[in-house]
């Protein structure tokens, strides 16, 4: 059985060294665990006779470190087992506390650990804990992500495979982090700028459902009541439609419940996912957005990829697997197959024509200069402020659209109804 020769830190934070007995790597790493030490070097010796004589002074070395840790491990929490569900904060106090230590000097693993001995964590602690364990058994970090909770999603997952591939885990995780609190804000003050417009929307169906089922009956029964009258137009439009709402109202809530259900399911169905995600493109307002947000990230990690010492050809296929539309991965995909074939990155993006043409003039600058990652960089920083004015443009036009919708709705009403009573008062003179 080979023997492994270790240099680790005990729960008491002194340093443990020995030999110890495993069949490979990985065994020894979860023997050590189980006896509370934090691996700092580990290396399999040329030969295993030392091994019975090393024996009883490792058992006595770590023995203490080992009751330490048990002792600590009964006051945690356990584990859960299963996927682990985490809040969005969670994800962005995990990213960004992770590139941190990993942009500090840290191994992947000895920041998982540390991350997982903090008090103040939560959840994390036993993310931590799990993706350490699946990382120490020799499974990609991005892959163990994966496994251990699926609110890290696609995208989170394939840019942490870009930056394992890169060596720039750090740096793709920072930007990660920025994006998610990036979307957190932007959620937020969504939220803020539709609490009046939503309380709009509520007094205009209140008021709406007023008229319907009170105003107009009583305005029915009043021109019936006089003498030749005449019902104006806009006032019978008015009563049909009550009386249709009034009569059919279950029906057309079960038709709305159908449609939606139906439509929900006709947008997960894969064969009909590039559809969707090409309608997404096309939608007024939102498909640019959803279209800069590509080209930032897009370009961003692209200029990570890049800068770090990868190959063009990969970092393309990277940031394609890391790419979620599939309209747009396509475009990536014909890009992959010119860069391929020998074609330059800027020759392939104009072939392809889904590309703004600044975006092309900014890369064929770098590829003429050879820093083809710092116009990269530029370039995204570029569509970045582009999407904010974008998000702000939404964000004006939201109260504006609803003020005039609900004008419109509830002033039609409101005119139809005094023109019918005028009407009716004239009819009586």
């Amino acid at each position: 059985m080979p023997l492994f020769a270790y240099k680790a830190l005990a729960a008491n934070g002194s340093v443990t060294t020995g030999e110890i007995d495993a069949a490979d790597r990985p065994e020894a790493l979860r023997m050590l665990d189980r006896r509370g030490l934090q691996p700092v070097n580990l290396r399999e010796t040329s030969s295993a006779s030392a091994a019975s004589a090393q024996k009883n002074n490792v058992k006595a070395k770590s023995d203490e470190a080992a009751r330490g840790a048990a002792k600590a491990d009964a006051k945690e929490a356990p584990i859960p087992d299963g996927p682990i569900k985490l809040k969005r904060q969670e994800v962005v106090l995990f990213t960004e506390e992770l590139s941190d230590m990993l942009g500090a000097g840290l191994q992947l693993e000895p920041a998982l650990k540390s991350m997982e001995n903090r008090q103040e964590l939560g959840n994390l602690k036993a993310v931590s804990f799990k993706i350490r364990q699946i990382v120490r058994d020799g499974v990609n970090f991005s892959a163990a992500l994966k496994k251990v909770s699926p609110s890290f999603g696609p995208l989170y997952c394939s840019l942490a495979a870009a930056g394992e591939a890169s060596g720039a885990l750090d740096t793709i995780l920072k930007r990660q982090a920025h994006y998610l609190k990036t979307l957190a804000e932007l959620q937020s003050r969504m939220i803020l700028a539709m609490i009046y417009p939503a309380f709009l929307i509520l007094a205009g169906i209140g008021v709406s459902i007023i008229f319907v089922t009170t105003l107009i009956p009583q305005l029915t029964k009043l021109i019936a009541s006089t003498p030749g009258a005449k019902v104006p137009l806009g006032a019978a439009i008015l009563m049909n439609t009550s009386a249709f709402l009034s009569k059919w109202w279950i029906v057309i809530l079960l038709v709305i419940l159908a449609s939606a259900i139906f439509f929900k399911a006709w947008k997960d169905n894969d064969a009909n996912k590039p559809a969707w995600d090409g309608m997404k493109l096309r939608l007024p307002l939102i498909g640019r957005v959803i279209t800069s947000r590509f080209y930032v990230q897009f370009l961003e990690t692209m200029a990570n990829l890049v800068g770090n010492g990868l190959p063009l050809l990969r970092a393309l296929e990277l940031s394609r697997d890391a790419t979620q539309n599939l309209q747009l991965r396509g475009n990536l995909n014909q890009v992959i197959d010119q860069v391929g074939d020998g074609r330059s990155f800027s020759k392939a993006l104009i072939r392809n024509g889904a590309f703004p043409p600044l975006l092309i003039d900014m890369i064929s600058v770098g590829e003429q200069t050879g820093k083809i990652d710092q116009s990269l960089r530029r370039a995204a920083e570029r569509y970045d402020k582009e999407l904010d004015k974008d998000l702000q443009r939404i964000m004006a036009l939201v109260m504006p659209v609803v003020l005039i919708i609900m004008s419109c709705l509830i002033g039609t009403m409101a005119y139809l109804m005094i023109t019918a009573i005028f009407q009716t008062i004239s009819n009586l003179g």
